[in-house]
C-alpha cells in the first residue's frame, strides 16, 4: 500500500498528502479489481462482473475482472478508460482518461494488449488488439496503435508511428 501511495505522488504533483489517496478513482478502481480478480480466478465470473460493474459505475474506470494486473498501476483522471479481459498490464504503468486497453473483435482466446514495465499513455489514446507494448515506451494522447511497439519508443498518431526511441535512465 504505501509503495502505491508514492507511486501516486511520485506522478501526480496535485497530491499534496498521503490521505488524498483515497479521494482518486484510480485508488478505488484498482482495489475493487484486485477483488473482482480474485472472484474470477475462482470462477465465480458473475459475481466477479458484478463488482467491476459496480467499480465502473463508481469510478468512471472500467476493468474487467480477467485483466491482469502489475503493481502500481496510476489511472490519471480516470474517466472513460477501458481495460478488455485478455489485457495484461506491467508493474509501474501511468495511464490517463479516455484510454482504451481494447480487443478488434469477438475472436476467443488473448485479443486485447500486453503493457509492459513503465509505460506511460497518453489521454485518448486507443490500444487495439493483441501485441505488446514494450516496457519505458510511451504512447501520445489520441494516438490509435494497432502493432506491437518497441522498448523504449515513443508512438504517436493514428496510425500511431514510432517517431523516437529512448534509453531507459
Amino acid at each position: 500500500m504505501r509503495e502505491y501511495i508514492n507511486n501516486i505522488k511520485m506522478n501526480d504533483p496535485a497530491m499534496r498528502s498521503a490521505a488524498e489517496v483515497v479521494l482518486y478513482p484510480s485508488f478505488w478502481a484498482s482495489g475493487f479489481h484486485f477483488i473482482a480478480h480474485g472472484l474470477y480466478k475462482c470462477r465465480l465470473y458473475w459475481l466477479a462482473r458484478l463488482l467491476s460493474q459496480i467499480s465502473r459505475f463508481f469510478t468512471g474506470i472500467e476493468i474487467h475482472p480477467g485483466a491482469v494486473i502489475g503493481k502500481c498501476l496510476f489511472i490519471d483522471h480516470g474517466m472513460g478508460v477501458v481495460i478488455g479481459e485478455t489485457t495484461e498490464i506491467g508493474d509501474y504503468v501511468t495511464i490517463f482518461h479516455g484510454v482504451t486497453l481494447g480487443g478488434t473483435g469477438k475472436e476467443k482466446g488473448k485479443r486485447h494488449p500486453t503493457v509492459g514495465n513503465n509505460v506511460v499513455i497518453g489521454a485518448a489514446a486507443q490500444i487495439i488488439g493483441s501485441f505488446t507494448i514494450g516496457n519505458n515506451a510511451r504512447i501520445g494522447a489520441g494516438s490509435v496503435v494497432v502493432k506491437a511497439v518497441p522498448p523504449g519508443a515513443t508512438v504517436v498518431g493514428n496510425p500511431g508511428r514510432v517517431v523516437n526511441y529512448r534509453e531507459k535512465k
